[in-house]
């Protein structure tokens, strides 16, 4: 068994995903703008990340923009049959590399024609509908209109399913009143843990939760039992972070993203990565002491 099929599986839309997945942001330039400095060492993740046997890729178009896309195109393409890309849309990129709300019907409709082109695909299995009511977290707002346009375009064929990201349970809840949603990807980690009871209602709900940020993200996470407890294991702090995520709740799927072949077996490593009780316990002090 490789370390991805230690991390057991759970359903994302119709198919069967392993919970230990790539998340391809990193591949792009600095602050996710622009071309990377060095595609072909972009290109070889790509493909390490399947040949370890990976079959569910995060991503974007508003990642470089398009850069992202077109090398997990070049990488990848034709695509293996059980190889599941999850792409967003929501957002654009402005000249001076900041993050804009994209959320008019045809900014919408261009965010899926762009990844259907530059991903080189008819249809995408998953696109997340990015909420920005504020960009610092989720935040309550209505989003019928925006589910709408992407409803529609799934009844185009365009999209197969749909999920939300940096959402509330209040807007998963409308949203399945206008389409199934089948994930919701929102920052969420052991310090970051205001998501713990939506979490545990999309589990009920049989919905994937997809949590980015691991470590923090641009703001990485600092503590000191999180480094004892991987010193204590034999493992990096990112490992454990990973692997606690696992034991979190069975309807995690995972994506961390790197752009180097030896983090990536690094962090596909902490499937396998086992986690004693008392350990456990004293990473779950990490959020309360954040709290």
């Amino acid at each position: 068994m490789t370390n991805v099929e230690k991390s057991g599986t759970y359903r994302l839309g119709d198919r069967m995903v392993k919970r230990l997945g790539y998340g391809a942001m990193q591949l792009a330039g600095p602050g996710v703008f622009g071309p990377p400095k060095d595609r072909d060492a972009a290109l070889a993740v790509l493909r390490a990340a399947i040949a370890a046997g990976v079959d569910h890729i995060d991503t974007s178009d508003f990642y470089g923009p398009h850069v992202t896309n077109q090398i997990i195109r070049e990488a990848l393409a034709p695509y293996p049959k059980d190889l599941v890309i999850v792409t967003k849309i929501g957002a654009r990129r402005g000249d001076d590399a900041s993050w804009l709300p994209a959320f008019a019907p045809d900014e919408l409709k261009r965010g899926v024609e762009d990844n259907l082109r530059n991903l080189g695909l008819d249809a995408l299995d998953v696109v997340n509908l990015r909420l920005m009511f504020d960009i610092h977290g989720p935040a309550e707002g209505r989003i019928d209109d925006m589910l709408s346009v992407l409803a529609d375009l799934q009844r185009q064929g365009l999209v197969r399913h749909i999920g939300l990201s940096n959402a509330t349970l209040n807007q998963v809840k409308a949203g399945q009143d206008i389409c199934e949603i089948v994930c919701v990807q929102n920052q969420y980690n052991l310090a970051h843990r205001a998501d713990d009871p939506l979490i545990d209602a999309l589990a009920e709900m049989g919905i994937a939760y997809v949590p980015f940020f691991p470590l923090g993200g641009f703001s990485p996470l600092q503590s000191a039992t999180l480094s004892e407890v991987a010193h204590r294991l034999g493992a990096t702090p990112l490992q454990v972070a990973l692997a606690w995520l696992l034991k979190r709740a069975p309807n995690i799927l995972l994506i961390p993203g790197t752009s180097s072949v030896a983090h990536l077996e690094e962090n596909l490593a902490a499937a396998a990565l086992e986690l004693p009780v008392a350990e456990l316990h004293a990473l779950d002090g990490i959020g309360a002491k954040a709290a």
